[in-house]
């Protein structure tokens, strides 16, 4: 009898290191799962009519309210970036910074007459 709850003592002393070392393991490769979801950066998008611009920022208005967006050199521009223009600013957020990805100036609305009025 001695001897089988010597075996069981030994074997359960056994399998809680390993337990535990099992669950080390998962922990360890669970871990970079999480880093990476959260490096990912969100991306967000607005429109609005441009008040000012710099080769380092824009600023436009929309709905009465400004917006500043930082430029760098890995922003995309697509046309010519004017006063007065209507824009599409694609940005991520660096702390409370909105950096521009790309700025999209639309083209403007063509002021003709709809059919049928003379």
């Amino acid at each position: 009898m001695r001897i089988l709850k010597a075996t069981a003592l030994i074997a359960a002393l056994a399998i809680v290191p390993a337990a535990a070392f099992a669950q080390a393991t998962t922990a360890k490769k669970a871990a970079p799962a999480a880093k990476h979801s959260s490096a990912a950066v969100a991306s967000h998008s607005t429109a609005g009519t441009v008040k000012s611009s710099s080769d380092s920022s824009l600023v436009i208005t929309k709905g009465g309210k400004d917006q500043t967006f930082t430029l760098n050199s890995s922003t995309e521009k697509t046309g010519s970036i004017e006063n007065g223009s209507h824009v599409t600013v694609h940005y991520t957020m660096d702390g409370k910074n909105m950096v521009a990805t790309s700025v999209a100036v639309q083209p403007a609305k063509s002021k003709t007459t709809p059919k049928g009025k003379k």
